[in-house]
C-alpha cells in the first residue's frame, strides 16, 4: 500500500468519526446540557493530544529535528492563537450543541459542512480573491439549505431554530478556520490544538456554572458520547488527520474529509433511527455538490490555497 493510499485511508477513517460523532452529540443531549457536554469533551480532548504531542516531539528527535526551536519561538503564538481559536471553537461548538437540542444529527451534519463554501467567501474580508464558480457553488449550496430546512410550501419562516443555529454555527466555523490558518504556520499545529481545546473546555465550564446544573450522575450515564466525542473525534480522529496530510493534497484530503456530512446522515438513521423524506435529501445531495465543487475549484488558482488547505486541518465539525 503506497502512502498516499495510507493517508486517504486514514483521512476516510477520519470523516467517519467525525461524521457519527453528530449522533453521539445529538444522543449526549438526552443526559447532560450543552455547556456540560462541550466543557467535558474538550478537556477531554486536550488531555488525549498531550501524549500525542510528546509521541510526535521524540519522533522529531530521533530524525534530528529540534522541535523546541519552534516551540521556544512559536510560544507567544502558540498562547495567542490558542486563546483566539479556542474563543471562536467556543462559539461555533456551543451554537452546534445547542442546536442539536432542536434538529437532526443528519441535518446538523450537512448544515455544519457548508463552513468549507464560506470559507472563501468570508476571505473577501481579508482581501483574498473569490472566482465567479466559488459564487455558483455558493448559491447552490443556498438552495440546498433551503431544500432541507424549509418545508414544502412554506417559506423562509418555515426556517426551525436548530437550523438557524447551525447555520450561524457554520458561519463561526468558517472564522475559525481563518483565524487557525493565521497562527497555524507561527507555531506548532498540534500544540495550538491542544491549546485551543482547552481554552475551549474552560471558557465552557463558566456558562455551564451558571446556567446549567451538572449532576455526577448524568454526567457519568452520558460517558459513551462524551468519551467518543472526546477521545476519538478530538483526539484520534485530528492526529490521524496530521499524519495523514503530510502523504496527501490539501484538495483530496478536503474531498474526502466533506463524506462526514454523508456519515452524519448515516448515522443519524442507524443510531437514532433518524429519517429524511425526498426534498431534504435533495437539498443534502445539492450542499454536497456545492461543497465537493468548491475543492475543484482551489486547483485554479493560488490566491485561495492556503484557506483550503485548512479547510481540512481543523476537524471540530462534529
Amino acid at each position: 500500500m503506497n502512502k498516499k493510499l495510507r493517508a486517504n485511508l486514514m483521512l476516510l477513517l477520519t470523516a467517519f468519526i467525525w461524521g457519527t460523532a453528530f449522533a453521539a452529540q445529538k444522543s449526549g443531549m438526552e443526559y447532560v446540557e450543552p455547556f456540560t457536554f462541550n466543557a467535558i469533551r474538550n478537556l477531554i480532548g486536550a488531555a488525549v493530544l498531550t501524549p500525542v504531542i510528546f509521541y510526535l516531539r521524540s519522533f522529531e528527535m530521533k530524525k534530528g529535528e529540534d522541535s523546541e526551536t519552534v516551540q521556544r519561538g512559536g510560544k507567544k503564538w502558540l498562547i495567542a492563537g490558542g486563546f483566539c481559536c479556542g474563543i471562536v471553537l467556543f462559539i461555533a461548538g456551543s451554537l452546534q450543541q445547542i442546536a442539536l437540542q432542536y434538529t437532526d444529527a443528519g441535518k446538523a451534519g450537512f448544515i455544519t459542512a457548508l463552513y468549507v463554501v464560506l470559507v472563501p467567501v468570508l476571505g473577501l474580508f481579508l482581501k483574498k480573491k473569490i472566482r465567479p464558480f466559488v459564487w455558483l457553488c455558493v448559491g447552490v449550496s443556498a438552495a440546498g439549505l433551503f431544500l432541507l430546512c424549509v418545508p414544502a410550501g412554506e417559506s423562509f419562516a418555515g426556517i426551525g431554530f436548530g437550523e438557524i443555529l447551525l447555520f450561524i454555527s457554520a458561519v463561526w466555523l468558517a472564522i475559525h478556520i481563518l483565524v487557525v490558518d493565521y497562527f497555524v504556520d507561527k507555531t506548532d499545529g498540534v500544540r495550538l490544538s491542544r491549546m485551543q481545546f482547552l481554552v475551549c473546555g474552560i471558557i465552557s465550564l463558566i456558562p455551564m456554572f451558571l446556567t446549567e446544573t451538572p449532576e455526577l450522575s448524568n454526567i457519568l450515564a452520558c460517558w459513551l458520547p462524551i468519551l467518543y466525542t472526546g477521545v476519538f473525534s478530538i483526539g484520534v480522529a485530528y492526529t490521524l488527520q496530521v499524519v495523514a496530510q503530510k502523504n496527501t493534497d490539501p484538495t483530496s484530503a478536503s474531498l474526502i474529509l466533506s463524506l462526514e456530512s454523508v456519515f452524519s446522515v448515516i448515522a443519524g438513521v442507524l443510531v437514532l433511527n433518524e429519517r429524511m423524506n425526498g426534498r431534504e435529501i435533495l437539498g443534502c445531495l445539492f450542499m454536497f455538490i456545492a461543497i465537493v465543487a468548491s475543492q475543484f475549484s482551489g486547483k485554479t488558482a493560488e490566491s485561495d490555497s492556503s484557506c483550503e488547505e485548512e479547510t481540512g486541518t481543523e476537524g471540530q465539525k462534529g
